[in-house]
């Protein structure tokens, strides 16, 4: 259940998307342009992605914008009850959008298995605090039985804003709230493993990543696959690029940066300004060290069908990952899947993509550190063909072992086992007659 991506122009396309999306047992949540605009665009974008990515300076504290919030959440869960859930039925809500969700559901329906996995950062409670609205953000996420992030730093940040904010004392990564006993626990998201190392296989894949190896002249090709936005790390990385053209210019027309940013919340003026600047950069350094049959940077602002990210992915010698703040980062994970074959490749990953906690074997760099960044670059070129692989079966190994399948197995089974401790303590407590008794004599007293 969620929100299809699109605002229907009438009736007859709003059911017609339903019954479409009912054939893969889909139910969407259809949001008006002014729920958006106050929701997505301005509370989830505004407030909350800003704080939790470190990114103080960009938050807006708008209070139409926190309204908007309460309207949609409470509308998702009028829907939620709409569904005839019962009692045997386990809700999994995922992401900071919907941080209410746990309590209105809860509110209406005490019964309820409810599970929350947030799949950005948690930031510390002296970040957090700073949201007008933080009691009430934390509250609704503690109706939930089992709270969930990627990495093992998210979850203290969640623990100690109940302890700092609201004043509630964690005990072995739990938080009692009244009667019930609250589990904040770490699960690291996979991907669908199969499917990329399928898609590697495929003539079709391969023969696109042969024409961009052509393309390229044989080129090293360093790939980096981002949405726009300022977490990223997208101006880091094209510094660094300039100065490995500056300190080794014998790479020049040796290498290519093949950087492809996929649009995002292109009316936000953070997010304007960002691209500008990119288009800014790019151009500069294409201007300054390109030459008639070289360009030192390939750059798109689009999305592209998995099969070509896939050609990509097996094309590129290096795979790129700056992120300054990142709940997992996916795309390191679908490029180390789509190398299973010949483990033929180079991830350099941020130590702040939560990614990086699993995969040891990657050159690991701090993004705000433009000349490590630079020199991780330089390392990977020249890495011999040995290591290079050695380092990538070690990686493989890992994306294989802990793909999409065992992360949502993990979730739910740790989900009923909650709920079952949950029922096995609610069991001792007194119930029925024996309780009206005792308030009958209290009463009298």
């Amino acid at each position: 259940m969620g929100w299809p991506g699109y605002i229907p122009e009438d009736e007859n396309e709003e059911q017609l998307i339903r019954m479409e999306l009912a054939k893969m047992n889909l139910i969407p949540v259809f949001l008006t342009a002014e729920d958006l605009e106050g929701y997505y665009e301005g509370f989830s974008n505004k407030v909350l992605w800003p704080i939790c990515h470190y990114r103080l300076s960009y938050a807006v504290f708008e209070k139409s914008y926190w309204l908007a919030y309460q309207k949609v959440n409470q509308y998702f869960c009028n829907i939620v009850l709409k569904q005839n859930i019962t009692s045997k039925d386990e809700l999994r809500v995922h992401d900071y959008q919907l941080m209410l969700l746990p309590q209105l559901l809860r509110q209406q329906r005490s019964d309820l298995t409810i599970g929350y996995f947030q799949h950005i950062p948690f930031p510390t409670d002296e970040i957090f605090r700073c949201i007008p609205w933080r009691n009430e953000l934390l509250k609704g996420l503690l109706s939930a039985d089992l709270i969930a992030f990627h990495t093992y730093h998210n979850a203290p940040n969640f623990l100690n804003s109940c302890l700092n904010i609201l004043g509630l004392s964690p005990k072995n990564n739990s938080v009692r709230c009244r009667d019930r006993c609250v589990h904040v626990e770490v699960f690291p998201m996979g991907i669908d493993f199969d499917k990329f190392k399928a898609l590697s296989c495929s003539e079709v894949v391969l023969a696109k990543a042969e024409v961009l190896k052509d393309q390229y002249q044989k080129r090293k090709l360093i790939l980096s696959i981002d949405r726009l936005d300022s977490s990223k790390g997208i101006l880091e990385r094209l510094s660094a690029y300039e100065s490995l053209l500056q300190q080794y210019p014998e790479l020049r027309n040796k290498v290519v940066l093949y950087m492809l940013v996929v649009p995002s919340r292109d009316t936000v003026t953070q997010y304007k300004l960002l691209r500008g600047e990119i288009d800014r950069m790019v151009g500069h350094i294409n201007a300054v060290y390109g030459s008639d049959d070289w360009t030192p940077i390939t750059y798109f602002y689009n999305s592209l069908p998995v099969e070509d990210l896939s050609a990509l992915y097996i094309a590129a010698d290096i795979c790129l990952v700056t992120s300054l703040r990142d709940g997992m980062n996916l795309v390191c994970k679908e490029y180390i899947a789509s190398k299973a074959q010949d483990y033929n490749g180079v991830l350099i990953l941020s130590e702040f993509a939560g990614a990086a906690k699993q995969l040891s074997e990657t050159i690991q760099i701090n993004p705000n550190a433009i000349e490590d960044i630079m020199q991780a670059m330089h390392f990977a070129i020249y890495m011999p063909k040995l290591e290079r692989q050695q380092r990538m079966r070690s990686n493989v190994s890992m994306v294989k072992k802990f793909n999409i399948s065992h992360w949502a197995k993990l979730f739910f089974a740790r989900l009923h086992e909650v709920k079952r401790e949950q029922e096995a303590s609610a069991s001792r407590k007194m119930q029925g007659a024996t309780l009206q008794r005792l308030i009958d004599k209290f009463q009298q007293a």
